[in-house]
């Protein structure tokens, strides 16, 4: 089977399937079956939206949290090239290294 066509919403063809689905609607294909000499009409729909943030790139600088009296992991986030700000009181690190230093589950988002 062969997608010839794929009808995004709003262009020619779309109308009908744009009323009944509404903003769910993502596309319309058009498949071809030369064996069985059929086309399929099929759509894409979303049925579910959640949040979602991607996981940060080797090189993005994140923050972790660490207690005052952690002076073990401390030192290893120095040796690793991590810097302490003051201001929003945590380590911002490369993410290649917290996840060497398996400290994943300290991280916080750095807005």
């Amino acid at each position: 089977m062969r997608t010839r066509l794929v009808r995004r919403p709003g262009q020619p063809g779309t109308q009908a399937f744009v009323e009944q689905y509404g903003d769910r609607l993502v596309c319309i294909r058009y498949r071809y079956d030369a064996d069985k000499k059929k086309r399929y009409k099929t759509i894409e729909l979303i049925v579910e939206t959640i949040d979602w943030a991607p996981k940060p790139t080797a090189e993005t600088i994140v923050g972790v949290r660490v207690a005052a009296n952690e002076y073990g992991i401390q030192d290893a986030l120095r040796r690793a090239g991590g810097r302490w700000n003051r201001v929003r009181r945590l380590w911002e690190v490369p993410y290649k290294q917290v996840r060497v230093l398996g400290l994943e589950q300290r991280m916080v988002a750095l807005d």
